[in-house]
Formats: C-alpha cells, sequence, structure tokens
C-alpha cells in the first residue's frame, strides 16, 4: 500500500514552460559566460542534462569557482521569482486535482523541487497550493538535493511512514528517478510533462512513465487495497 507520494514540481506538477534554462541564461550571464559560442552551449547543455538536480550544484558543476557559482544561483532565482511575479507559474493541467484525489484517498503527498526554499514558497503562494499538500521540502541543510535520496527519505521521516517500500514518487528528469531508486521506492515514476523523454526515464530505471500526474494517481489508487 502507498502511503506517501513524493512529487516532483518544475516539470512535474508545475508546468516549466522554458523558465528553467531562461532564468539560467540571466545566471550564465551573471557568471561570465559569453552570450554565445561553444561554452555557452556547453552549459546550457549541462543544465538540461541535470534538470531536476539542486541548482546551485549544477552552478558549482559548470563555474568551480563558489563566488560564481553563488552569483549564478542569485541571478537564476531572481530571474525564476521575477517570472512568478509575471504571471507565468501554473499548474500542469490535472495535477491540484491529482493532489486532492491522493489526499482523499489517504495517501500523504509532498513536494520536493531543486529550487531554494524561498523560491519553492513564492511558487506555492502563486500557485495558491500553500496548504495543498502535507509537506514541503527543498534542498537545505542536511537534506541534499536529488539525484540524491534525501528529500524522499526526510518526507518518510516527517511524515510517520512505515518503510520505504509504501513511497511512490514522480518526476519528469533522469535524477528525479535516481533519487527515487536510491531511496528505495516502490514506484519511481517519470512523467512526460517536463525535461527528459520516455527513453531517458527508462534508461535511468523508472519503473512507470506516466503522460501525467493525473495518470500518476490513477497508478495509485488502482492498486490500493
Amino acid at each position: 500500500m502507498i502511503q506517501l507520494a513524493v512529487l516532483d514540481m518544475a516539470g512535474t506538477t508545475v508546468a516549466d514552460d522554458g523558465l528553467v534554462i531562461s532564468s539560467f541564461e540571466a545566471a550564465a550571464t551573471a557568471a561570465g559566460l559569453p552570450a554565445e559560442g561553444p561554452e555557452r552551449e556547453h552549459a546550457r547543455q549541462y543544465v538540461l542534462d541535470t534538470m531536476g538536480q539542486s541548482k546551485i550544484v549544477v552552478f558549482r558543476a559548470l563555474f568551480g569557482a563558489e563566488d560564481l557559482a553563488q552569483r549564478a544561483n542569485a541571478a537564476f532565482e531572481s530571474a525564476y521569482a521575477a517570472a512568478i511575479d509575471e504571471g507565468h507559474a501554473r499548474a500542469v493541467d490535472g495535477a491540484a486535482d491529482a493532489i486532492a484525489r491522493l489526499r482523499d484517498a489517504g495517501v500523504k503527498v509532498s513536494l520536493t523541487t531543486g529550487f531554494s526554499g524561498p523560491t519553492q514558497q513564492k511558487l506555492l503562494a502563486a500557485l495558491g497550493w500553500e496548504s495543498a499538500v502535507d509537506l514541503v521540502l527543498a534542498p537545505g541543510a542536511g537534506v541534499r538535493g536529488r539525484p540524491y535520496p534525501d528529500l524522499i527519505l526526510t518526507a518518510l521521516m516527517r511524515l510517520g511512514v512505515d518503510g520505504v517500500g509504501d513511497v511512490a514518487a514522480l518526476g519528469d528528469t533522469t535524477s528525479d528517478v535516481t533519487s527515487a531508486l536510491r531511496a528505495g521506492c516502490s514506484i519511481a515514476a517519470g512523467t512526460l510533462t517536463g525535461a527528459h523523454d520516455e527513453k531517458q526515464l527508462y534508461d535511468a530505471g523508472a519503473t512507470h512513465v506516466v503522460p501525467t500526474v493525473s495518470e500518476f494517481a490513477d497508478l495509485i489508487l488502482d492498486h490500493q487495497p
């Protein structure tokens, strides 16, 4: 029986609409990358490949020096927050209903992200989701971001779930899938509303790939006792 569903945000329950990549462009400029050329293209591809991971970790890998990584991260968060303020944040179709159906059936729901805590809270407020789920988590002190299992295992502990086999996770990236597998989730699912395609998700070890979070809710609820 699934007791907990851990859902990624951008690309899974929240439509990305290119906001991550456009925010990356601001980050790359702040870090001093040329506006065009192979260096910029390499960095852009790396961001696409590592979608789902903690953004500060991605920028540390890209730019090396901590001051550059922090500068890039601040620019990224500022650009993404501005996009939220401009009304660009919207839920994936059916996401709110899927979350409500899971909770109505007694399944606890946690929303996780690779963004910082303040950006996550701003996104939740824009969507009106402050009380839509049981727990929200972002990488921080003592909790590493994906592809590590920390976000899922922290949700399990804080919500009093009996075991890792009682957890199902959903995300749109290979990092989401890796995190779920490392955590021992019985369902480590991918969705096609975000960064990575079906082949990439299955190659990462996804137990299931679903079109949207709505079908993920169906998958869980259809097999509940």
